[in-house]
């Protein structure tokens, strides 16, 4: 599946510790109803078991609307329930044994922290890149330093793939990291922890639209 510039404009990266008791996948079908374009299952404490089982409940979920379906860090996830892609950080596998698994259908993202010295091979196999983190952010305590709005720029000039921005991020910052060249925003809790998930993606849809519009 090739990734366009337009499926990153509101990217949303579920967090099962901000559902308060909420189903997973309501929240995420009320996001998308909201305008979420792409969907990231993270499941960083759950088993094996439960992180399949999961990931197989929100594929059959979206599978109507057409939203693809990516797997933080785990390929043999991704692979086991037929999900659309992976996303890849700093430590888990090169992108490159990514694709030679998954194959080119795939859709991999890459988060990216700075400018890359020696990330050539990893973005000539990626679809996307994140910058991450933009701002200080509490649902990734591991994330390293905030690259802020200069980073963002400093990314969009240096890698020719379609750039989301992730960290920190909301309705109050969404349009300046949009301005800053990011094709859309990744968020967590700005929809997670939100008590009507589809008014505030549609709300965060509203303000990357209104930067682009410009």
């Amino acid at each position: 599946m090739t990734i366009t510039p337009e499926r990153l404009r509101l990217y949303l990266v579920t967090d099962d510790g901000l559902t308060v008791g909420r189903p997973l996948a309501d929240i995420v079908l009320a996001a998308v109803a909201g305008g979420v374009t792409i969907v990231q299952l993270r499941e960083k404490r759950a088993t094996t078991r439960h992180f399949v089982e999961q990931a197989r409940a929100l594929k059959a979920a979206l599978s109507a609307s057409g939203v693809p379906l990516i797997i933080n860090d785990r390929i043999d996830i991704a692979l086991a329930v037929g999900a659309d892609g992976v996303h890849l950080g700093d430590d888990d596998m090169p992108a490159s044994e990514a694709r030679r698994i998954l194959g080119k259908r795939a859709i991999i993202g890459i988060s990216l922290g700075g400018v890359p010295e020696n990330a050539a091979d990893a973005i000539a196999q990626a679809d996307y890149v994140a910058a991450s983190p933009v701002f200080a952010t509490g649902t990734k305590p591991d994330a390293g330093p905030a690259l802020g709005l200069d980073g963002v720029r400093a990314l969009r000039r240096a890698v020719p793939r379609p750039l989301v921005a992730i960290g920190g991020i909301n309705q109050g910052n969404a349009r300046q990291i949009v301005e800053a060249g990011a094709h859309g925003i990744a968020v967590v809790s700005a929809i997670m922890a939100a008590a009507d998930p589809e008014a505030a993606a549609a709300r965060l849809k509203d303000a990357v639209e209104g930067a682009l519009r410009q």
